[in-house]
């Protein structure tokens, strides 16, 4: 299931989870991504899927994209669930003076800088770092507004 260069724990691209695996092993953060995936379709126009994304080393995830262009991924992991976030360039200045949590700037940190922005990877362990999800959230739609 899980391999240690994978971001996810879906990472067989010839088996794609169900739902309900998914759900089994995001395990004790399973509230936690409920309510982010709620807020997610609640607050954006988007449309989801399972993708198997870039490879063994991300794996499988639950992808939102407006207008053809990716908001966010999630990938379950065993007991919790990463989240990624491409924020450009401007929007990471703007994390960076918010008050995020720890997991959120060390994700900012090891991001490495390209042209258009920083693929932010987030290890999801609490209700703080959904709610920095959020915030983070709104910075990458607001940039995806502004590219359109």
């Amino acid at each position: 299931m899980q391999t240690l260069m994978s971001i996810g724990s879906f990472a067989d691209k010839q088996d794609q989870p169900t739902e309900a695996e998914i759900l089994a092993a995001v395990g004790s953060l399973l509230s936690e991504w409920e309510a982010l995936t709620a807020f997610i379709r609640e607050h954006y126009r988007t449309q989801a899927d399972i993708k198997f994304m870039y490879g063994k080393n991300y794996g499988w995830a639950l992808r939102f994209r407006s207008k053809g262009r990716l908001l966010t991924a999630l990938y379950p992991t065993e007991g919790g669930f990463t989240v990624q976030i491409i924020l450009p360039p401007d929007a990471i200045e703007q994390a960076q003076a918010m008050n995020l949590g720890e997991r959120v700037a060390q994700a900012i940190a090891r991001a490495t800088p390209y042209p258009e922005g920083r693929w932010l990877f987030i290890p999801v362990e609490s209700a703080a770092d959904a709610e920095d999800i959020r915030r983070l959230l709104a910075l990458r739609a607001e940039a995806l507004r502004r590219s359109t």
